[in-house]
């Protein structure tokens, strides 16, 4: 094992510890061949470089010594090769720090252009700690050092622009902004900083701090170079003096939120593990019997490798089931609760512990029934009212839609006759537009009869259909609508309740909503 460092002074290190390099020149000579790493360098060009451009008659004896040396002090981790007119270093990727910050950086870049900003975050933080300081800083009097110094804190600077990029993406505003007016204070002439800085001010509530910003670049760059900002940054500005709604945070689908995924005395369901595959996983099992525990943890760290490697499995032992299963959540500070339910535990018989846990809930939580179909099939299908729930399951079923890949419909019918289809079609469109700024999901609209027949009918090609219920379920039933969908329907059906924090979906202030009844 061998790891050679440039990202900071000079170092090599093996498995035994520092290498010890000579002198300046000779740690020059390795610097030159890590830059150029499987290229052959030319006696000649090393000899420029290491003399500045004033190589003395004796140039080419002195590479040849150097590189001599440079040999003995790696001793048998030694991969320099003559290879005329030169010498050429052979590494392996991992062994160069740059090689595997370059790497890095691209598949960061991939991540955040691909939406999943937390991967990015932690990609882009996973780069930039390998840099132990300025680039060379120990060969800072050489030519050659301070170029590929220059080059290298440049692709830092860009690692650490798309580091707070999905900072931001993730809702992080406040907590970005000194490190970026930090970072614009030593860089004043970068755009993209300055453009960063502005839209987490924005996003904090500090319109006029973002906009002064604006001006203060805009200022430097007329006095200094008699340029005006980019088209990018001119328009940004505009977007925040009109207010524009496209600045809002918007990240649906954030691998940093956890779903919780319990399962009763039996194995979760395949519905409810596909669902779990949203985000970032906790799957528990809870037994009433110790003597089922060891057997129950090893069925479930079974189904945890389904589910990939950020997803995490525990089994416990727990006499009422709902209760612990809110602790869980709110330790674990869950963005969602899944749990395989019985349709008994939805409609006529409510259950007292499915009531315990959506009322104690910190989060929303969602009742899957039929879970044991699977999700065959590419279409999540959401009835649509315009309640407070009905944002939360429409969330969800976003959040699924964009995950696998599958269509989202949006049903909705005439609540009253006064109200008119009319309304239901564009209570629609502002759900497909609200889904469209959070995640870039399109949807189709289905209008449909306000009979719970037709509802069961047109919900019938469905993957799974996303249904949300009110907290009145519990006295007054789910009402006709949703019952049918719970005792008739042929799809998986997950019925979501909204949990007190707010939804990324639902606006501040819902100025329509309908609701799912039936009218004589």
């Amino acid at each position: 094992m061998i790891e050679f460092g440039l990202l900071g002074p000079l170092s090599v290190r093996t498995e035994r510890g520092d290498v010890r390099l000579g002198g300046a020149r000779q740690r020059s000579t390795l610097a030159i061949l890590l830059l150029n790493a499987g290229q052959v360098v030319s006696v000649e060009r090393l000899a420029d470089d290491l003399y500045s451009g004033d190589a003395p008659a004796t140039a080419v004896a002195q590479v040849q010594r150097q590189i001599s040396d440079l040999r003995k002090a790696l001793g048998a981790e030694a991969r320099v090769e003559t290879s005329p007119p030169g010498y050429v270093l052979r590494l392996d990727a991992h062994e160069l720090d740059i090689t595997r910050f370059e790497r890095l950086l691209a598949q960061g870049t991939e991540a955040l252009n691909r939406g999943d900003a937390a991967s990015a975050r932690s990609i882009f933080e996973e780069a930039l700690a390998l840099w132990r300081g300025r680039p060379l800083a120990d060969l800072a009097g050489f030519g050659f050092a301070q170029a590929a110094a220059g080059r290298l804190e440049e692709l830092r600077l860009v690692a650490v622009e798309r580091r707070l990029q999905a900072e931001l993406a993730l809702g992080r505003h406040a907590e970005v902004v000194p490190t970026l007016e930090e970072l614009t204070a030593e860089e004043p002439l970068r755009e993209g900083l300055t453009g960063l800085l502005m839209l987490a001010l924005y996003r904090s509530g500090r319109q006029a701090d973002a906009l002064a910003a604006y001006r203060a670049l805009r200022t430097r760059l007329s006095t200094e170079l008699g340029l005006e900002p980019a088209p990018e940054l001119r328009s940004l500005e505009t977007a925040i003096l009109r207010q524009d709604t496209t600045l809002a945070a918007a990240s649906l689908v954030e691998a940093e939120s956890i779903v919780l995924a319990a399962t009763r005395e039996e194995t979760a369901s395949p519905a409810l593990l596909a669902l779990a595959r949203m985000r970032d996983t906790i799957v528990v099992r809870i037994e009433r019997d110790e003597a089922a525990l060891t057997h129950a943890a090893a069925a479930l760290e079974e189904q945890r490798r389904t589910l990939g490697a950020t997803a995490r499995a525990a089994a416990f032992v727990s006499a009422d089931w709902a209760l612990d299963l809110v602790r869980t959540a709110r330790t674990h500070d869950a963005s969602l609760v899944l749990v395989d339910a019985r349709v008994d535990e939805l409609t006529a018989a409510v259950g007292l512990a499915v009531v315990a846990l959506v009322d104690g809930s910190p989060a929303d939580v969602g009742l899957l029934i039929r879970g044991d179909q699977g999700l065959a099939g590419p279409d999540v299908y959401v009835p649509f009212g315009g309640g407070e729930h009905d944002w939360a399951a429409l969330e969800v079923a976003a959040a699924l839609a964009a995950v696998n890949g599958f269509s989202l419909k949006l049903v909705g019918t005439a609540s009253a006759p006064h109200l008119g289809r009319r309304d239901a079609s564009r209570l629609l469109a502002d759900a497909a537009l609200a889904v469209q700024r959070a995640i870039g999901v399109s949807s189709t609209p289905i209008l449909t009869p306000a009979v719970p027949d037709a509802v069961v009918a047109v919900v019938e090609p469905a993957t799974i259909v996303v249904a949300g219920f009110a907290s009145r379920w519990r006295t007054d039933g789910l009402g006709p609508m949703r019952a049918a969908l719970a005792v008739d329907a042929r799809p998986p059906v997950l019925f979501v309740h909204r949990g007190p924090s707010p939804g990324l979906l639902s606006p501040r202030e819902t100025r329509t909503r309908f609701t799912w009844t039936l009218q004589n």
